[in-house]
């Protein structure tokens, strides 16, 4: 029989893999499924996908199973790309990961493909982007070694703090992003960013509640070295750890940080009261010398507000 034939209803035959009497028991199918989410490519849209539900609903009809529609929730990934094509066998330009991993770790090789950028969104191999994430793990190392030897034994103490406020900030985030948004490269940039505040701040009294946020954070992405780490700090287990939850009382913040383009390209940037009206932010945005510098004597033909982080300054 034709393969897509097997292709439509293996995720059944998954709840129930080693039945030798039938081909599902419908128990064990009703319980599992329908699959929670999908990941797949866009080309398997009007074939695979197509014909998995045409099979489920038949199932159903003929009361094999409970459900009507295989997969509950469909997320289609981009296409990666090598020197401006898409990368396939017959092309003979498909990176095969092994030497990559070999050389520098799966770590970096999730990392890497999953900051490439959006998801959803094609993406272009370049070996200059890989090494940028070896730099990262490599830093992440150092820093939490550095925390680790300084606080041995000690269990990070709730503190309020900037670092420990920028952990929340960072904690609230990166759940937002991949349990709501899906968005899967944001969370590593904004573990970058809280690493960088570490890095800066090493003696706050959050630096330690800080670095063991950062490696609970990437574990998804580079479950090995954070496992490590994490054992470093002196805890076991990371993997059956709870998620970190962000305190509400530690996001409210009195300032942000305010973006100030002109035609869309950043100029300046200052730290503002949260509580300014817009017209108060454009009048901030304009005293900022270098934005003068390129409005000064110029008409301002429209004036962009997003509240809580940017004023773009059409001349």
């Amino acid at each position: 029989m034709d393969t897509f034939v097997d292709s439509s209803w293996y995720f059944i035959r998954y709840c129930d893999a080693r039945n030798d009497d039938e081909a599902f028991d419908q128990a064990m199918a009703d319980y599992w499924l329908p699959v929670n989410q999908y990941i797949g490519g866009i080309e398997h849209a009007i074939l695979h996908l197509l014909y998995a539900r045409f099979f489920t609903k038949v199932m159903n009809d003929l009361g094999l199973v409970g459900f009507r529609e295989p997969f509950a929730r469909l997320f289609t990934q981009g296409m990666l790309h090598y020197h401006g094509a898409k990368m396939s066998k017959s092309k003979r330009n498909v990176i095969v990961p092994d030497e990559y991993v070999e050389r520098h770790g799966a770590d970096a090789c999730r990392l890497y493909l999953l900051f490439i950028g959006p998801v959803e969104q094609d993406a272009e191999w370049q070996d200059a982007g890989f090494e940028g994430m070896v730099r990262f793990l490599n830093r992440l190392w150092r820093v939490t070694l550095e925390q680790a030897a300084k606080s041995a034994g000690e269990a990070a103490e709730v503190v309020d703090s900037p670092l420990a406020r920028k952990t929340h900030a960072t904690i609230a985030k990166v759940t937002d992003d991949i349990g709501r948004r899906f968005a899967l490269n944001t969370p590593i940039a904004s573990v970058m960013e809280l690493l960088n505040e570490i890095s800066r701040n090493p003696n706050d009294p959050a630096a330690r509640f800080a670095t063991e946020t950062a490696v609970s954070l990437i574990q998804p992405y580079a479950s090995h070295i954070a496992e490590e780490l994490w054992e470093r700090l002196g805890h076991e287990r990371l993997w059956e750890t709870p998620w970190p939850e962000a305190d509400p009382a530690l996001l409210e913040q009195d300032t942000f940080e305010l973006v100030v383009q002109v035609n869309g390209r950043v100029r300046d940037r200052a730290e503002v009261p949260v509580d300014l009206s817009e017209d108060e932010l454009v009048a901030r945005a304009k005293e900022l010398p270098r934005v003068r510098a390129h409005v000064d004597g110029k008409e301002v033909k429209k004036v962009i507000v997003v509240p809580g982080r940017l004023v773009n300054l059409v001349v």
